[in-house]
């Protein structure tokens, strides 16, 4: 399974509401607002950046990420990163909230 970071921005002037959805379109197509750590640790990921594991391509990943971010807007960026990860100062996240984003 291959690791992606995938970030997603929103340009113009998009609301909260915006970004709320952009993460349930993201959630339901297979990303995670929150990383493992391989203690067990939970983390929140930074704003509108996303974790998935998958047997995917980046560009299986990049396709999906349009199609949750085209739900919300037609003006997005979009980076997908794979490999390993590091982070510092991530904010912990509980058990059930990695199960819930």
């Amino acid at each position: 399974m291959a690791n992606f970071t995938t970030r997603v921005q929103l340009n113009g002037n998009p609301t909260y509401d915006d970004y709320e959805k952009l993460h349930k379109a993201m959630k339901a197509r297979g990303f995670s607002r929150i990383i493992l750590d391989s203690d067990g640790k939970h983390s929140w990921l930074p704003h509108a950046e996303y974790n998935r594991i998958a047997e995917l391509t980046k560009v299986q990943v990049l396709n999906d990420a349009k199609a949750a971010a085209s739900t919300v807007s037609n003006d997005y960026e979009i980076v997908v990163t794979e490999g390993s990860r590091t982070w510092h100062g991530l904010k912990t996240a509980t058990a059930a909230e990695a199960v819930a984003y």
